[in-house]
């Protein structure tokens, strides 16, 4: 393991290394002490800097601390080298799909318009004939990016009557819910059919900014737009624009381009948007799956089986 440590990795190194005898676990504090161990380790977790990468010729499998590591992590010394990268996708499925759905019914039901109101202490229903409330099962929803997360959310809608189709850039078959899938090509003809635009796609070099003004103007103006993947993918002032000139109904936004987002930012007092701040994976149990997973993998290499979770490096998921 890489520096820096926590509790929580150190408590895994020791549970691995009790469970799995024929490891021998490291858990290297100090630069000086990766170094060190890199010139022989086989397989690490954490994060390598290219210069410790460089050094580490006998490296075949390492770990990623994340689910989806920041942009810079996936560097090009790290696709150029042989190592087999593994990440944490797969843990956050039920705790972002309740957080999507939150936002689901939240507009579906106008509470984007009830919270301003109750904080004003003011008692105006929305006329029964024009609004505040869309029925699901009349509705389509269009989910970017069907792994677990999109996989989980389209099965809570589909709950809910919801018409499920998805775009994804790597998967093939349709999980349970999903009434049409189709690649990215697709995305644009998709998009002007959708009530519901739900982003779980991870930042990439193919998605970073890819929501931006032309793709807002060809949702319905009656749509929402949901984000909970990565804030990079969606430009702000695109979006701000798109929901002043009311191209769209509103947002349901857990990460930006820009963390925190700005006091001064526009989104925070748009009355048709509801925020989180970056919270939709919060929830139990989470260090516990994380280390599952490493376990699981570390007993996977030492039988020399094809590992979990693996990353396709020069697309960073």
């Amino acid at each position: 393991m890489l520096p820096p440590q926590t509790a929580a990795t150190r408590a895994w190194a020791a549970r691995g290394a009790a469970a799995l005898p024929a490891l021998d676990v490291v858990v290297a504090e100090a630069p000086a002490e990766a170094a060190r161990v890199a010139v022989r380790a086989e397989a690490a977790f954490g994060t390598i800097p290219p210069a410790l990468l460089g050094t580490a010729a006998a490296l075949r499998w390492l770990q990623a601390p994340q689910a989806a590591p920041p942009a810079g992590y996936y560097t090009r010394e790290l696709i150029d080298h042989p190592v087999v990268v593994t990440n944490f996708r797969e843990i956050y499925n039920d705790h972002i799909g309740a957080h999507i759905m939150a936002f689901v019914l939240a507009f579906a039901r106008g509470l984007h318009l009830y919270i301003p109101r109750q904080l004003r202490r003011e008692w105006r229903p929305e006329p029964l004939e024009t609004g505040g409330v869309l029925h699901l099962p009349e509705t389509t929803v269009l989910i970017v990016g069907v792994g677990g997360i999109g996989a989980e959310t389209a099965r809570l809608c589909a709950a809910f009557g919801m018409h499920v189709m998805g775009v994804d850039a790597r998967r093939r078959d349709a999980p349970a819910g999903v009434l049409k899938l189709d690649g990215p090509e697709a995305l644009d003809s998709l998009l002007p059919l959708a009530d519901f635009v739900i982003l779980t796609v991870p930042h990439t070099p193919e998605t970073e900014g890819f929501m931006g003004r032309g793709r807002f103007s060809r949702m319905k103006r009656t749509a929402f737009f949901i984000n909970i993947g990565r804030g990079m993918t969606t430009r702000l002032d695109d979006l701000v624009a798109a929901l002043r000139a009311g191209e769209i109904a509103g947002a349901g936004l857990d990460v930006f381009e820009h963390e925190p987002l700005p006091a001064d930012h526009p989104l925070w007092t748009l009355p048709n948007v509801l925020i989180t701040p970056h919270t939709a994976g919060h929830g139990p149990y989470l260090d516990e799956r994380r280390f599952e997973i490493l376990l699981d993998n570390a007993r996977r290499f030492l039988a020399d089986q094809p590992l979990r979770n693996v990353v396709d490096k020069a697309r960073w998921f």
